[in-house]
C-alpha cells in the first residue's frame, strides 16, 4: 500500500502542479507591455474601430477573469484556441513545431548521454590524473557556455562548411528520399550539435559525483580487494548502483531540454517549438503562448514524474 500512496501522491501532485502553471501563464503574458491587436502585423495603422472588431474577435473585449474562465473551458475539451498571429489552430501550429524540435532534441540528448555519462566514469576512475583534470575542466568549459553564444561561435566556426540556418535548403524542388535525408542531417547537425555541448558538461559532472561517491563505498573497496577487475567492478558494482542520481538527471533534463531549445532554433532559425515561442512573443499571441507554455509545462512535470517513479522503482526505501 505505501507505494501506492505514494504514486497516487506523486500523480495529484503533478496534476496540481500543472493547473498552477497554467494559472500562472494565463496571467503573465498579460502582464507584459502592449497588447495582441496592436502588434498584429496585418492591421499596422487599423481604426480604433478594426481595432475593437479584432478585440471582440478575439475575445480581448472581456474581462481577465473572463477570459481565464472562457480558457479554462476551452482547454477541458482539448481546444487550445486560434493563433492570434496565422488565425491557425493552435494545436497544429503547436504539432508542426514539435515535429520539427524532437528530432534534434533527441540528437543533441543522445550525444550528451552518451559521452556525457562515459566521460564522467572515465574521470571519477582516473581521479588525481590528468586524465580527470582535462575531463572536467572540458565539463566546466561547457557547462558554462551561455548556449546562444556557443551556438553563434559554432556559426562562424562552420559557416560555409554546414548549414547555419532553416531546416531545409529551399533551392531543392523535389528531392529524391536519401537528398532530402541528408540535407536534413546537415541542417541538423550545428543545432543538435549545441544542445549536446551544453548538455554534456552538466552530464559529466553529474556522473562523475555519483560515480566518485559510489567509488569509496566499502563493497567496492571489497571487491576491489577481492582482485575483480576493474571492468567487472565498474559495471557489477560501481555503475549499478550510481543509475540513481544518473536516472533521475536524464528523466527530469529530458522535460526541460525542450524549454531550453528557445535559444538554440532562435540562433538557427529552426522552426521547432522554441522559435514558436520567441515569434508569438513578439507578436503577442496569447494562445500560442499559452499553448507553446502548457506543452513545455506538461513535459517538465511529466518528466519529474517519470523520475520520481523511476527513483521508486530503484529505490522502495524513499516511501519509509
Amino acid at each position: 500500500m505505501k507505494g501506492a500512496d505514494y504514486v497516487l501522491k506523486r500523480l495529484a501532485f503533478a496534476v496540481l502542479t500543472v493547473f498552477i502553471a497554467v494559472t500562472i501563464n494565463f496571467a503573465l503574458f498579460r502582464l507584459a507591455p502592449g497588447s495582441a491587436v496592436t502588434n498584429l502585423a496585418r492591421v499596422p495603422h487599423a481604426t480604433p474601430e478594426t481595432r475593437l472588431a479584432l478585440k471582440r474577435q478575439f475575445g480581448l473585449d472581456k474581462s481577465r477573469f473572463q477570459q481565464y474562465v472562457i480558457y479554462l473551458q476551452q482547454l477541458a475539451h482539448g481546444n487550445l484556441g486560434i493563433s492570434f498571429a496565422n488565425s491557425q489552430p493552435v494545436t497544429d501550429n503547436l504539432r508542426t513545431a514539435l515535429i520539427n524540435s524532437l528530432p534534434m532534441v533527441f540528437l543533441g540528448t543522445l550525444f550528451a548521454i552518451v559521452f556525457g555519462t562515459l566521460t564522467g566514469i572515465i574521470s571519477a576512475w582516473r581521479r588525481g590524473t590528468t586524465v580527470e583534470g582535462v575531463t572536467v575542466t572540458t565539463a566546466l568549459g561547457f557547462y558554462s557556455m551561455p548556449t546562444h553564444w556557443l551556438g553563434l561561435m559554432l556559426v562562424i566556426l562552420f559557416a560555409g562548411v554546414l548549414p547555419t540556418g532553416g531546416m531545409s535548403n529551399e533551392f531543392l524542388i523535389n528531392p529524391s528520399f536519401w537528398t532530402h535525408v541528408k540535407d536534413l542531417g546537415e541542417h541538423i547537425l550545428l543545432p543538435a550539435l549545441t544542445l549536446g555541448l551544453v548538455l554534456f558538461g552538466e552530464y559529466t559532472l553529474i556522473v562523475r559525483s555519483a560515480m566518485l561517491e559510489t567509488l569509496g563505498e566499502d563493497y567496492v573497496l571489497t571487491a576491489r580487494a577481492k582482485g575483480l577487475r576493474p571492468a567487472a567492478i565498474l559495471r557489477r558494482h560501481a555503475l549499478r548502483n550510481a543509475l540513481l542520481p544518473i536516472t533521475t538527471l536524464v528523466a527530469l533534463s529530458l522535460g526541460y531540454i525542450v524549454a531550453g531549445a528557445i535559444l538554440i532554433e532562435t540562433v538557427f532559425s529552426w522552426p521547432g517549438i522554441g522559435r514558436a515561442v520567441y515569434d508569438a512573443v513578439l507578436q503577442r499571441d496569447y494562445p500560442m503562448l499559452q499553448g507553446a507554455f502548457l506543452v513545455l509545462t506538461v513535459s517538465v512535470v511529466l518528466c519529474n514524474l517519470i523520475a520520481d517513479l523511476l527513483y521508486f522503482r530503484l529505490d522502495p526505501r524513499i516511501t519509509e
